[in-house]
């Protein structure tokens, strides 16, 4: 009998794992050719699709995943979204796992211990951007708690025609292409037109770029990898949506033409229902909800750009077509909305509180973090040492640098953790853009002023920060080794804004692996113009704070008569001058922040007067009004002093002026005009005070 009850019970205890059993998938990612924007482009596929599978487990499940490299020339990388795995299973190249070289493969096997809404996406270079995602789906053990009869994933994302690469140069180089492109751009006329000249110009005293919530122009904007979708179903059926965003740098706002939006779960954690006119969703999060499909008819569920620049729809039903009401665009010269945001000045439906004091504008909701509440209670081991820091978000759009607690992940990578501690994370924006900060490894209680009850306080894995504002989340540091924290706004990551949260059981002296080859690379940049009078420019490789390159200036477009000596001496008349005049700086430039740049290079020229090469040392400072000063003394005792400043008329017409002065050459000004034809090409006119009036191109690379 002893050997049968053993035997019984021994039985009864595999009967999990019997019924969980192993699921397997592959995951082939390969280069293909396809037009989710109607042009036909490289793009990088997941078994030939985009996006890649959805992979559906239940709980307790074992996850066996084959993720197959079929590329020539990238090595690539899955990092399974939301999913508390072990450490190496992550999919961080190098920080936890190895890359997945050209032409080789690596399983990935690991227990699902939750349910949920989840995805997966590569974690090296830019290639998220170009395709490499998918979803996730556990389903509960013992089945959903909220019951639908229908359910659907909806995987958002952004789409541009551009290798991510050239979007990188453009964003790091200042380009208001994608501004123009968008209808954001700011200009003195718009401001004019649009009743804010005034606050232009505060703004630009203030030393403050142009605002805009969204760093790129999209070609097109996709659910389940295309602009529009239909869904199948029958009035008074409830369709649960698993709504994940998977885009590299774009909040979506999500309505719908059935009505408010019934939330049950966030970041794949169950919360207690609540109703949404308009939902903000940030990259890398995840919602699931109810719509309820009204009598006959196909009802619009739309995700539109924070930005307003364009929108992906999925129809739900059969029949004539309802449209879900339209997201206003914002309104690039006021801050009244993004103020209004900020102090969430928004009922608990998304709708606006205070109508009088915002009259003119449109409401423009932050994501429901207030309403959220866990179905259970959150709460941490009481027993554990609880430690606050404070993580700080900021950056530099003209120059696109982006750093956590002031550097960026190269320079310094590691937040130090205390395994058995409550960390208690203060996440402060000094920034104008939203981050969507995402913790791997770990789910953290997101804790909000004015919130729900403390105790049921939602689970989350990543968390939008908005502009001038912060967040406190808190977790419970039961893990080991390293894992990544860091902005999921893809070109934000990877213009730096990242760190290693590094564990104490590796020693005070250990440093985590870095993907180097992925970050803070060198970027090849060339702008310059060719004039009928001279022709200038700067080539230059830069990273996120160096730029080393050549400026150029040279010129054959002499004014007519005698120039003045700049050494005293008499006159020069035109045949004493070279036929073309140059001045070549080989240079390096460092950025220390928004306002402060330092300089120094070596100076080759045959202008008269300062005929002897050199080498110089200073600095350029940014002035209130946006006036870049720059000061150099060089090794022959000369000093230089310059301003230069940009004025944008009106989109795409830009006026521009610089003055000089040179104990060499004494004072030397230029004024001119840029009128933007395409992103790489603008007509230039100017008047120089050396080589007279002339016109030409501008070109950037």
């Amino acid at each position: 009998m002893k050997f049968i009850s053993a035997f019984c019970a021994a039985f009864l205890a595999v009967i999990p794992s019997l019924q969980a059993g192993v699921v397997e998938y592959t995951l082939d990612i390969r280069e293909t050719t396809t037009s989710p924007a109607g042009k036909p482009v490289k793009a990088l596929t997941i078994n030939g699709g985009l996006p890649g599978p959805t992979l559906r487990f239940q709980e307790g499940d074992t996850a066996r995943i084959h993720v197959v490299n079929g590329l020539k020339n990238e090595e690539v990388s899955s990092h399974w979204h939301g999913l508390l795995v072990p450490n190496v299973e992550d999919g961080v190249p190098y920080v936890t796992t190895p890359p997945i070289f050209p032409g080789k493969s690596r399983t990935f096997e690991f227990p699902l211990k939750h349910a949920g809404t989840y995805w997966y996406h590569s974690h090296t270079g830019l290639q998220e951007q170009r395709g490499v995602y998918g979803s996730i789906v556990i389903e509960p053990k013992h089945g959903e708690r909220v019951k639908a009869d229908k359910d659907a994933v909806l995987v958002l994302s952004d789409w541009t025609n551009e290798n991510p690469l050239d979007v990188m140069r453009s964003l790091m180089r200042a380009s208001d292409w994608y501004a123009i492109k968008k209808g954001t751009a700011q200009s003195v006329l718009g401001a004019a037109k649009a009743g804010y000249l005034k606050d232009y110009f505060q703004r630009e005293k203030s030393r403050l770029p142009p605002m805009d919530v969204s760093d790129v122009a999209y070609d097109a904007f996709l659910i389940n990898g295309r602009p529009r979708m239909d869904i199948p179903a029958k009035p008074g059926e409830k369709i649960r949506l698993r709504v994940i965003n998977a885009a590299a740098s774009t909040y979506f706002y999500l309505n719908s033409a059935a009505g408010p939006l019934s939330i049950i779960a966030a970041d794949g954690m169950d919360v207690q229902p609540i109703r949404q006119n308009r939902l903000l969703i940030g990259m890398a999060e995840t919602y699931d909800l109810v719509v309820t499909v009204p009598a006959s008819g196909a009802w619009e569920f739309r995700a539109t750009s924070q930005d307003g620049s364009g929108k992906a729809s999925a129809f739900i039903g059969e029949g004539e077509e309802k449209a879900a009401p339209d997201i206003e665009r914002l309104n690039p010269y006021s801050m009244n909305v993004a103020l209004a945001a900020v102090l969430d000045q928004l009922d608990e439906t998304g709708q606006l509180n205070d109508k009088e004091a915002l009259a003119q504008e449109k409401p423009r909701p932050l994501p429901p973090y207030k309403r959220l509440k866990a179905i259970q209670p959150t709460t941490l081991p009481k027993g554990a040492p609880v430690r606050r820091i404070q993580v700080k978000l900021s950056g530099d759009m003209m120059r696109y640098i982006w750093t956590i607690n002031g550097t960026t992940l190269t320079e310094d990578s590691t937040i130090p953790v205390k395994k058995g501690e409550v960390l208690q994370m203060e996440i402060r924006n000094d920034s104008m853009m939203h981050h969507p900060m995402h913790l791997h490894g770990h789910f953290f209680r997101l804790l909000m002023e004015d919130g729900p009850n403390p105790k049921f306080a939602p689970l989350k894995h990543t968390v939008d920060v908005p502009p001038m504002s912060k967040r406190v989340i808190e977790f419970y540091a039961n893990e080991e080794k390293d894992w990544a924290f860091h902005c999921h706004l893809l070109y934000h990551m990877h213009a730096g804004m990242m760190k290693v949260l590094s564990y104490d059981d590796q020693g005070p002296d250990h440093k985590p692996s870095l993907d180097l080859k992925n970050e803070n690379p060198f970027y090849f940049l060339l702008d310059g113009n060719v004039q009928s009078q001279m022709t200038m420019g700067f080539a230059r490789f830069m990273n996120a704070r160096d730029d080393f390159g050549i400026m150029w200036k040279a010129g054959w477009g002499h004014e007519e008569g005698m120039m003045e000596s700049h050494d005293g001496g008499p006159p020069h008349s035109h045949e004493d001058m070279p036929d073309v005049e140059y001045e070549v700086d080989l240079m390096w430039m460092r950025y220390i922040n928004p306002r402060w740049m330092t300089v120094a290079g070596y100076r080759l020229t045959n202008m008269m007067g300062d005929e002897e090469d050199t080498a110089f040392a200073g600095f350029t400072h940014r002035l209130p009004y946006m006036i870049d000063f720059t000061g150099t003394v060089e090794s022959n005792g000369g000093l230089r002093f310059g301003l230069a400043k940009t004025l944008q008329i009106t989109d795409r017409l830009s006026t521009f002026a610089r003055v000089e002065y040179d104990t060499a050459q004494d004072w030397m000004w230029m004024a001119g005009a840029n009128y933007t034809l395409t992103k790489k090409l603008a007509f230039i006119t100017s008047y120089d005070s050396d080589y007279g009036f002339g016109a030409g191109l501008s070109f950037r690379f």
